[in-house]
């Protein structure tokens, strides 16, 4: 037996040096972890088991029998996250640039079918030159083999993506079917044909970085939803998310103990809104006074920032805040917030995270840009979101919600249980000075001061309509709420629609205007 057990060892030694001591060494110098260091990092201590170690590629081409890594540049397995179960696999930049091979990818597919047997989070850590080209079409279906297992996962399990390498060609398809992604800033990347590429086909030349590294998607594409200094940053921060999600579809989010307190007032915004009407205000301070201290996870924080969504706890309670932003583009809907928006309602509701909406809105962009480019269908995704999200769903309207886009965030109309509005609420079919420029315009052109009777009929307009209570009239609007007052309602409506069942027709699918 001990001579089985040497062997054995040997082997496990083998396999954990991947591509070599050296190799390990340049992963090291271009400040990047090996596959296992990431792992050991993101796993509960001692907690992680690690299945086909021994997996080596079938390739006999180009000399590669001659060269055989043991796990074969992927490290796959399953252990706990603060006490969760969770799979994960971790690409190995050094055996082979971390590229995909046949047995690379049978290796990621049986990790996924027994996360989805089992209910449990996927999570992937992406090094990867993408496919093995000495394996031609092999590698090819094997990336497909896992395009396929990420579609039928979608909704029943989380999968969250880490890049913290090269992500290129094929490769990139799998992180964009995931839940999230997470980039290392200067050290990964993401794109479907690389500089070189561009260069001969278009005459672009462009970097790396520049052409698809992680402040490029953050802030231009959208393609990432976060940034990391630092791939222990990226770590930490897979963790956090991880602890507003639940294991699967379904169940709840593990709620925090919290115990509500006599007083749950914030007076401070009952002073956030400003005098004038016109006047920004960032939305972030209302959504820190209304949740739990500390507990905001903003997503897609740099891109189209016209609208904040992220992850929240309001009383223990795992939220998702989708809130528009007055301190950018005064908060209008446009192509890219209305994407956002829609992407990240779809998530909270596949996975039973209730959603609170927060409304500063005066519209949806004109302009021959937005109307060229799908304002319509792109609006349309967010309003259908809203409509098919089953959830609790809970609105504040803050100041402005005027015209079609009062009703596409989250009104009572589209299926929202409460509706609560502050008293500076303004919800209309567009601005006080626009309606009257078009209700009274040639009453206003004939009069002896334009100017004054201009302001004469803003005023009335805005008294009768640049208020909540002709839509708390016709109960639209449940409650009209002292700013201050918002969070102790807030967690009054969630604990009263823990329970919330809607019966949908029996459908196979909706079909949303991509």
């Amino acid at each position: 037996m001990e001579k089985h057990l040497n062997i054995l060892n040997e082997k496990i030694e083998k396999a954990k040096l991947g591509g070599g001591v050296e190799r390990i060494a340049s992963q090291h110098k271009k400040g990047k972890l090996t596959a296992r260091e990431r792992i050991d990092l993101l796993m509960d201590e001692g907690s992680f088991e690690e299945i086909g170690m021994m997996v080596t590629h079938r390739s006999t081409d180009f000399g590669m029998e001659k060269e055989i890594y043991l796990g074969d540049g992927v490290v796959t397995g399953y252990g706990t996250i603060n006490g969760r179960l969770t799979y994960v696999f971790s690409q190995d930049f050094t055996v082979f640039g971390g590229s995909l091979s046949e047995t690379h990818a049978e290796k990621i597919c049986k990790l996924m079918d027994l996360a989805m047997k089992n209910g449990a989070p996927v999570i992937g850590l992406n090094d990867s030159g993408g496919a093995r080209i000495q394996e031609g079409v092999v590698s090819l279906g094997g990336y497909a083999d896992i395009f396929y297992r990420n579609t039928v996962a979608s909704g029943v399990i989380p999968q969250l993506s880490a890049i913290m390498g090269p992500c290129a060609g094929g490769a990139v398809y799998s992180p964009a079917i995931t839940d999230f992604i997470m980039m290392v800033e200067k050290s990964s990347y993401m794109f479907v044909t690389g500089p070189n590429v561009v260069k001969t086909v278009t005459h672009e030349e462009v970097s790396s970085e520049d052409l698809g590294g992680a402040n490029t998607h953050a802030s231009k594409s959208g393609v990432t939803h976060f940034t990391c200094g630092n791939e222990v940053e990226a770590i930490q921060l897979l963790k956090r998310l991880l602890s507003y999600m639940p294991q699967n579809c379904e169940e709840k989010p593990k709620s925090l103990p919290y115990e509500v307190l006599s007083d749950e007032r914030r007076e401070a915004l009952n002073k956030l809104i400003p005098e004038n009407p016109n006047q920004p205000y960032d939305m972030r301070e209302v959504i820190e006074g209304l949740i739990d201290e500390e507990s905001f996870t903003e997503v897609h924080k740099d891109w189209a920032e016209n609208i904040v969504v992220g992850f929240a706890r309001i009383a223990g309670k795992s939220v998702g805040i989708v809130a528009n932003q007055p301190a950018v583009l005064a908060g209008v809907l446009d192509i890219n917030s209305s994407r956002k928006g829609a992407r990240f309602v779809r998530f909270c509701d596949c996975f039973n995270i209730p959603l609170l909406v927060l409304v500063d809105v005066p519209g949806f962009l004109p302009g021959t840009d937005q109307e060229w480019h799908g304002i319509i269908t792109n609006g349309a995704k967010l309003l259908y979101a809203l409509s098919e999200a089953t959830v609790p769903k809970v609105t504040v309207i803050t100041r402005k919600a005027y015209g079609g886009a009062y009703d596409v965030m989250n009104s009572k109309h589209i299926g929202a249980d409460m509706n609560y509005a502050w008293p500076t609420a303004e919800i209309a079919v567009m601005g006080a000075k626009g309606a009257v420029e078009i209700i009274f315009k040639k009453e206003i052109e004939r009069s002896a001061s334009p100017e004054q009777a201009l302001k004469e009929k803003t005023d009335l307009y805005a008294e009768k309509f640049a208020n909540p209570y002709g839509a708390a009239a016709r109960g639209f609007i449940d409650e009209v709420i002292e700013p201050a007052t918002t969070r102790l309602k807030l967690i009054r409506a969630y604990a009263m629609l823990e329970n919330k069942v809607v019966n949908n027709p029996r459908k196979k699918h909706g079909n949303i205007p991509l």
